[in-house]
């Protein structure tokens, strides 16, 4: 058992070396282009100038301002999607005629980009917190849906009928059946929405907003200031993989089962 556990954890190493490596070669990569090409800083920065810069507004609590509206926007609106995703997903599950009916104009509601009706949402609820969420929430949830629907709908009817039979009842049934063979779907479209969450809540603040790493953006880019640009857009390919990671382990940690 421990040989064959080896190659496994042998594997899981390699996968986790990879990225530092990636990245490294990244940073080598983008420091020729920026010599070969004598960029300046306004066009393409070199990475030692985006890292002062970096320093810089890390230091003066500015990052951490823009940075903290944009989690706090993400999350919020990842929450409201995952409480609406899950109890919708639910009831389409096991009422087919409803999804019939509901599934045609949820996938027109695809064919409109959340881009386009931002404004119409900033204009109904206000430039504030509330209109962040509420794109955050759009863009991510039917990721969250489609994932629950799916997750229920794959699990054997025989398991269903054996828990009836044995007295279940329909709270037992979603606790110790469903939701534990759901799961590894379900967090399919977790970790997709919570990816997700960080758009929305950026496309929100590009539309209206005055805080936040999509608002930082828009700064930078009046003034010209391409490190900070670089910055901004580094911190939050930082965050929507911190999401990811917290997703993946949550997911080890509650289907456990599975491996």
């Amino acid at each position: 058992m421990v040989d064959a556990a080896r190659p496994l954890r042998r594997r899981f190493d390699l996968h986790w070396l990879g990225l530092p490596v990636a990245l490294l070669g990244l940073l080598v990569l983008w420091q020729a282009v920026v010599s070969w090409g004598n960029y300046r800083a306004f066009i393409l920065p070199a990475p030692s100038q985006v890292w002062d810069r970096f320093v810089a507004t890390a230091m003066s609590g500015l990052l951490w301002r823009h940075t903290s509206a944009t989690l706090v926007e993400a999350l919020g609106g990842f929450s409201i999607a995952l409480m609406l995703g899950l109890s919708l997903g639910y009831v389409l599950a096991h009422i087919p005629w409803l999804e019939r009916a509901i599934s045609p104009i949820l996938a027109a509601s695809q064919a409109v980009p959340v881009v386009a009706i931002a404004p119409l949402i900033i204009l109904w609820f206000g430039p504030g917190l509330q209109s962040k969420l509420l794109i955050a929430a759009l863009i991510t949830f039917l990721p969250i849906l489609l994932s629950t629907v799916i997750a229920l709908r794959s699990i054997a009817p025989e398991l269903r009928e054996m828990a009836l039979i044995s007295g279940a009842s329909r709270w037992q049934m979603l606790r110790y059946v469903e939701s534990a063979l759901a799961l590894p779907v379900l967090f399919g479209g977790v970790r997709t929405g919570l990816a997700l969450a960080t758009t929305g809540a950026v496309v929100g603040e590009f539309v209206a907003g005055r805080e936040g790493l999509g608002a930082l953006i828009n700064i930078a880019r009046g003034l010209f200031d391409t490190p900070l640009i670089f910055v901004a857009l580094l911190t939050l390919a930082t965050m929507t993989l911190l999401f990811y990671l917290l997703a993946t382990l949550l997911e080890r940690l509650l289907v456990r089962w599975e491996a």
